[in-house]
């Protein structure tokens, strides 16, 4: 079985879904060569796709259309970059398309010689293209043409979960702040998972997850998205894919996936969020280089855990209230998958957390810190 393990670097509803749409999306591609003959095959793809109703908001682009979009590609619009390509900030208005509504957009050029291939773009396009939730990402539209592979999204203007926990100088996430996004990520995995054809995310991690103007959280990089076990499937096997650290240990070991693959990686996230470290950190001592292997035992033990959490958010909780998110981030990474929770269950678990009085300490009470100023740079 093969095994591509990335390191880290840096109103509800379905649109007809479907196992034929994901059987296509899966059989597009084998690799990251795309061709002109390429982009016809995905266009064939595409064009059945695009018979359901789900697709008549997803737009088609020109290349020149993106060219203008991000003013040639310039470089000091770029919002981010890595294996896949490069995000821009972009906008679009009439002078582009006629008729279409002005906004600000972010546009991701996927890279001709990186790691993702026509098999991960159509998954995004599929995935993406019929699914509108408010905790994912909405795909705008997309361009292929020649050998250029272009998805559109929302522009969310706040960055990543990542940029904010790990690489925000003077001011860091605020504990109610990490709770709400933390539950609205939960809410968009329970959303794929609970689908008439389950979809499993399969790369969730602090990058993929962004923020908008409002912090509101949302999923995004669908590349890996695979469809989950249906009827009396216990899990289906696949190629290991995703991101070290964040994909769950059964998984690694033998490539089966199931829902509860995706309940180790927000297990993972949410350790990061409390702690306020990466999961694997080289720069640490060696017994603190994998945050899992370190922090899991010690989430029980309330002492313990109270001197590990991330301290910028000093005065912001109460024990209580710590102890409850350790407690659940504990069953989350469960070496046995049987012993974590649904994402639904999260959800719920998360929504009475944040609803508490008691989550908060008592000077805060009756108000939340949004915010923490700090003098410190984040760890």
């Amino acid at each position: 079985m093969g095994i591509c393990l990335s390191g880290e670097a840096k109103g509800d509803r379905l649109r007809g879904s479907s196992r034929r749409n994901s059987e296509m999306a899966r059989e597009s591609s084998s690799g990251p060569e795309r061709t002109t003959s390429g982009c016809s095959m995905v266009n064939k793809h595409i064009d059945v796709l695009r018979e359901t109703p789900a697709y008549s908001d997803v737009e088609i682009f020109a290349y020149e259309e993106m060219k203008l979009a991000t003013k040639n590609f310039r470089p000091d619009l770029i919002l981010g970059e890595g294996g896949f390509g490069v995000v821009y900030k972009g906008f679009i208005d009439e002078n582009i398309r006629p008729g279409f509504k002005t906004m600000q957009v972010a546009i991701k050029e996927l890279n001709r010689e990186g790691f993702q291939g026509d098999r991960e773009w159509l998954a995004e396009v599929n995935s993406l293209g019929q699914l509108s939730h408010p905790n994912l990402v909405k795909l705008i539209g997309y361009c292929c043409e020649d050998e250029y592979r272009i998805l559109v999204y929302e522009y969310m203007a706040s960055g990543s979960l990542e940029k904010h926990l790990f690489r925000r100088v003077g001011s860091s996430l605020s504990w109610a702040r990490r709770i709400k996004i933390a539950l609205d990520a939960a809410r968009g995995l329970a959303f794929l998972h609970g689908a008439e054809t389950p979809i499993i995310y399969r790369d969730f991690k602090t990058s993929n997850i962004l923020l908008d103007a409002d912090f509101n959280a949302k999923l995004s990089d669908f590349g890996l998205a695979k469809e989950g076990p249906m009827g009396d499937q216990t899990h289906v096997s696949t190629r290991v894919m995703g991101t070290y650290g964040y994909a769950a240990p059964e998984y690694v070991m033998t490539g089966h996936l199931t829902a509860r693959s995706d309940v180790y990686g927000f297990g993972v996230v949410l350790l990061e969020m409390l702690i306020g470290r990466r999961v694997m950190d080289k720069t640490r001592p060696s017994r603190e280089y994998n945050l899992v292997e370190w922090a899991r035992p010690l989430l029980n033990h309330n002492k313990k855990l109270l001197k590990i959490l991330d301290p910028r958010l000093e005065g912001q909780y109460s024990n209580k209230a710590a102890m409850k998110v350790a407690n659940l981030t504990y069953q989350c990474l469960s070496q046995n998958p049987k012993g974590r929770p649904l994402m639904s269950q999260v959800v719920e678990m998360l929504e009475g957390f944040q609803s508490k009085e008691d989550t908060l300490p008592s000077e805060v009470r009756g108000g939340q810190i949004l915010y923490q100023h700090t003098s410190d740079s984040t760890q």
